[in-house]
C-alpha cells in the first residue's frame, strides 16, 4: 500500500530531477524512490579496502621496534 506525502522540492532541483527524468525515460516519482532506497536501504555492506589508510611522506619506523625507545617512535 503506497502512502502519499506532499514535498516542497525548490524549483531548480525539480527543473534537474524532471531532465533527468525525461532522459531516463522514468518518472520524478522512480528517481525519488530509488534515490530513497540507495540512502536508507537495510543491508549496507561496507566497501573493501583497497588502498593504505594512512598517506605521506614520513619515514619508516624500525624493522624492530623493541630496539627501540617508544617515544621516539611516536613522537618522531
Amino acid at each position: 500500500m503506497a502512502v502519499r506525502t506532499t514535498v516542497d522540492i525548490p524549483e531548480p532541483l525539480h527543473d534537474r530531477l524532471r531532465d533527468r527524468a525525461e532522459r531516463s525515460g522514468s518518472s520524478i516519482r522512480t528517481l525519488i524512490i530509488r534515490a530513497i532506497e540507495q540512502v536508507y536501504s537495510e543491508h549496507k555492506k561496507g566497501a573493501y579496502v583497497t588502498g593504505p589508510l594512512v598517506t605521506g611522506s614520513g619515514r619508516l619506523g624500525a624493522a624492530f621496534p623493541e630496539d627501540e625507545n617508544p617515544h621516539d617512535l611516536v613522537f618522531s
